[in-house]
């Protein structure tokens, strides 16, 4: 009876993570305890699994991403009672979305387990952006914006494609300086390749960057970021606002 109850996840083997911080930068990593607790009775793990997450929004809705996924351990027994730990370092790729108000980020844990319900965890966690993209929210601040609104987009159709299917929107508006009678919003999009950050900047167009193409006019550029420099960063962006305003 107890084999039947596990199954159906009462008396299961449960699984909790432990993280020393729940803010880390995108591009970094956050080391992270594992503990597994066995239940009513032995049951075969075939595997720990982490899977990073968060959700976009599509034309059919909101959507959930799963941004990286990996597995810790190897199968093994959990016996009835018994509790494991296993010690790992969790990587946050760059292109993890910066959490907002309006963009969550989450890490799941689970255990995989054969002919029954997997038990898992989820932690949340507070993405910070990484140096490059912060370089270019402080030259913005310079310039006399200040960040309205950011959301996850789809991809699809839009000026780019990502490998994740969507991208992350940032809306500034100008609050003081040379921009504040001239321009409505600036919205960026920071998009990771190979060569490091390029992010596609936009000004005072209502449709979006992550609209469709069919709506899209021409006020658009792209910004290459070779380093986390705002001080070099803000005269390439005014030069870019000024053209596109």
């Amino acid at each position: 009876m107890k084999d039947v109850l596990s199954r159906i996840g009462i008396g299961s083997a449960t699984v909790d993570t432990i993280l020393p911080t729940d803010t880390v930068r995108a591009g970094e990593s956050v080391p992270a305890e594992v503990h597994v607790e066995g239940g009513s009775t032995d049951q075969d793990v075939d595997a720990v699994y982490f899977a990073l997450e968060t959700e976009y929004k599509s034309d059919e809705g909101y959507k959930d991403a799963i941004i990286d996924q990996w597995q810790l351990t190897e199968p093994f027994t959990i016996e009835a009672g018994e509790e494991r730990r296993f010690e790992t370092t969790i990587e946050i790729p760059r292109e993890t979305p910066v959490t907002t108000r309006s963009t969550a980020v989450e890490i799941e844990t689970g255990l995989d387990i054969s002919m029954a319900v997997d038990p898992g965890d989820e932690d949340y966690i507070e993405v910070e952006p990484t140096h490059r993209t912060q370089a270019v929210f402080d030259a913005l601040d310079s310039l006399g914006f200040s960040l309205h609104a950011s959301a996850c987009e789809a991809t699809a159709g839009s000026l780019f494609t990502t490998s994740a299917n969507f991208a992350q929107e940032f809306e500034f508006r100008p609050q003081r300086g040379e921009f504040s009678d001239q321009v409505d919003e600036v919205e960026i999009v920071p998009v990771f390749d190979d060569d490091g950050l390029t992010v596609y900047l936009e000004v005072d167009r209502s449709a979006g960057l992550l609209s469709e193409v069919t709506d899209a006019d021409e006020r658009h550029t792209r910004l290459t970021i070779e380093a986390p420099e705002p001080d070099a960063i803000e005269p390439r962006l005014a030069e870019a606002i000024r053209e596109l305003s």
